[in-house]
């Protein structure tokens, strides 16, 4: 339907496109055992319908909730391609005395390669089973190929040609929902048609599959932890220093301190992260730890994807260029003000935070650092396959799809009835590892696993409840960055090389590697489930370039996150960032203390080559 239609009728609808497949079997009934028939002898089923909705608000008061399906069916029992005559669909009907189980059914009018009229009548099953099946149910279609065009009251009598199971595939499911068009006469009726189309749908699946206890209605979030807090660090001096980047954002800094020291230690959070993940109270956290280990003045900095600061929350189009150039050159300028020139400044980096210092260092934005812990990730990300489907896609479907300006953690726990609470109720149907909604966003959000930033086992209780404050909302702009970095062979390249403001940033950032002389840890967990082993790659390609300047520490039993905000962090972890720092620390400190590890380390050697 055109704009124009719609205005006309001033039934504001809606379309888009399905496509699945699977096989049939001739003479069978039974839904599987037809499939099975099917694929031994390759007689596949295929369609593609495209499903008009002429009047989205009769469509969803009606009961049967019905719409036109139009388009094709490839099957070798029909001799190949046939056009449907006459489609009916059927979304989230009630099934007769279960109020808790719903069907929608498909009903296609054909005819086969010799014009007898054929139907094709098929249902998926929406009931929650035990176990995560919500993804099952709904792209799992099962089929039967009746003698004639039968109305559904007549299926009993009907002959059955065939019968088998269809389902939809991951890559068709994408591109299902890139195909939604909503026709009406202005656009914010059109959001407002999209909007009602996804509350039908996302609340009927929550009617089926939401958790005992769980609802839409609005919940409270109980706070255990003050937000933003720095008592975690309750024995230091604690200012706070505001900087102003070249393209005019106002970041800041804080930093701790005992005592004038020689060697300054500053540390980067990643996206959605903050400082505050490097000053826990729950736990021993690194300032602390450093502090109490001879470095006595330590800095944080809340750059521009700090949630800390509200640039995450707008529909910005911020690159990683833009953070290596512009966020960190004045914060060590203000290090340098307050400690002196000779001092030696040290960077401990985490996830994007890492990718975009060591951008900012191997591209020369920076320099005069004398050591570098790179945890995660830096100038080589790799990530998981389905963590590679979700930068493609998320981005899309978040801004242009869904209208939404960020994705959040705790979408669950805000107030009023939003796409975004949906979206964070929807989620925990497919999250029965823990019963904590922000971890379960958290997933969707980065990584690939359950839960995919961290192992539970290695956080206390309380951290795992506060996820959503320790890691706040994102918008999805630097998604698209990572992505090409990942498409361009794993490796840092700058966004737009025909950025004007970016020309001092060289286009691949492996370019100097072998003239920066500034030592770098490159750090991970074992089980890292959002960078996997991207930092073992890269120093097998710096090792390659400058061997013996770099070094790599693989941590057992860790992630990506909880490398910081473990509870048992001080034994397994931190000990491996003090030798390092102490290594490159000339002379070290006089107070520093030897440390101790209780847990091995992992060196290149155990890993392939690369």
């Amino acid at each position: 339907m055109t704009n124009d239609r719609a205005k006309e009728s001033a039934r504001p609808s809606l379309q888009f496109t399905e496509t699945m497949k699977g096989y049939a079997g001739a003479g069978q009934k039974d839904f599987q055992s037809g499939h099975d028939a099917g694929k031994g002898v390759a007689s596949s089923i295929t369609f593609t319908l495209t499903i008009g909705i002429e009047d989205v608000d009769r469509f969803i008061d009606s009961p049967l909730h019905q719409a036109d399906a139009t388009g094709h069916v490839d099957c070798d029992l029909l001799g190949g391609r046939v056009p449907v005559e006459k489609g009916r669909f059927n979304l989230f009907v009630d099934s007769v005395g279960d109020h808790l189980r719903k069907k929608m059914l498909y009903r296609l009018f054909v005819r086969n390669g010799q014009n007898e009229p054929l139907t094709i009548a098929g249902h998926k099953d929406i009931f929650d089973d035990p176990g995560p099946d919500l993804w099952s149910d709904t792209t799992t279609l099962y089929v039967s190929i009746l003698q004639g065009h039968v109305e559904p009251a007549d299926d009993s009598r009907a002959d059955v040609v065939a019968a088998g199971v269809m389902h939809l595939g991951l890559l068709d499911f994408i591109k299902q929902m890139a195909t939604f068009r909503c026709f009406a006469a202005t656009r914010s009726e059109r959001w407002a048609v999209l909007e009602r189309f996804g509350r039908f749908f996302l609340g009927n699946l929550w009617d089926v599959y939401g958790r005992p206890g769980f609802s839409l209605a609005n919940t409270r979030y109980e706070r255990e932890i003050a937000l933003f807090t720095t008592e975690g660090v309750p024995d230091a001096q604690c200012t706070h220093h505001a900087i102003t980047t070249a393209d005019k954002l106002g970041l800041g800094m804080l930093r701790f301190t005992r005592a004038a020291c020689d060697d300054v230690v500053l540390l980067i959070h990643g996206l959605t992260s903050s400082s505050d993940m490097f000053i826990m109270p729950e736990h021993y956290n690194l300032v602390s730890y450093l502090l109490d280990h001879g470095f006595t003045d330590v800095w944080t900095l809340d750059g521009r994807m700090s949630n800390r600061l509200p640039y995450n929350l707008l529909r910005h189009r911020h690159t990683l260029d833009d953070v290596a150039l512009f966020d960190y050159p004045p914060a060590l300028e203000r290090i340098r003000e307050q400690v002196g020139q000779s001092t030696r400044i040290h960077v401990i980096c985490h996830c994007l935070g890492a990718v975009s210092f060591t951008m900012s260092l191997f591209g020369k934005a920076v320099s005069g650092v004398s050591s570098v812990v790179a945890n995660s990730a830096a100038l080589t990300p790799r990530v998981p396959n389905w963590s590679r489907i979700k930068l493609t896609v998320a981005p899309f479907v978040t801004e242009y799809i869904l209208g939404m300006t960020y994705l959040d953690p705790l979408f669950s726990e805000r107030p009023g009835l939003t796409i975004g609470k949906v979206m964070g109720k929807v989620t925990s149907c497919f999250h029965r590892e823990c019963d904590v909604p922000a971890c379960h966003m958290l997933s969707l959000m980065w990584g690939a696993g359950s839960p995919a930033l961290y192992n539970h086992k290695n956080l206390a209780d309380i951290t795992h409840r506060r996820g959503g404050d320790l890691y706040g909302p994102t918008s999805v702009h630097y998604y698209r960055h990572v992505l090409k970095m990942v498409k361009a062979d794993n490796t840092a390249v700058k966004f737009d090389p025909l950025n004007t403001g970016h020309s001092t940033l060289p286009d691949n950032y492996m370019t100097h590697a072998h003239e920066i002389e500034t030592p770098v840890l490159f750090m991970t967990g074992q089980e890292n489930h959002v960078f996997s082993d991207s930092n073992i790659l890269c120093h097998a390609r710096l090792e390659q370039r400058v061997p013996g300047r770099h070094q790599l520490r693989v941590i057992p039993g860790y992630g990506h996150q909880d490398v910081f905000m473990g509870i048992n962090v001080h034994h397994d972890v931190f000990p491996h960032i003090l030798e390092f720092l102490t290594a490159n620390a000339r002379p070290a400190p006089d107070s520093m203390q030897q440390a101790e590890f209780s847990s091995p380390v992992c060196y290149q050697s155990d890993f392939p080559d690369y």
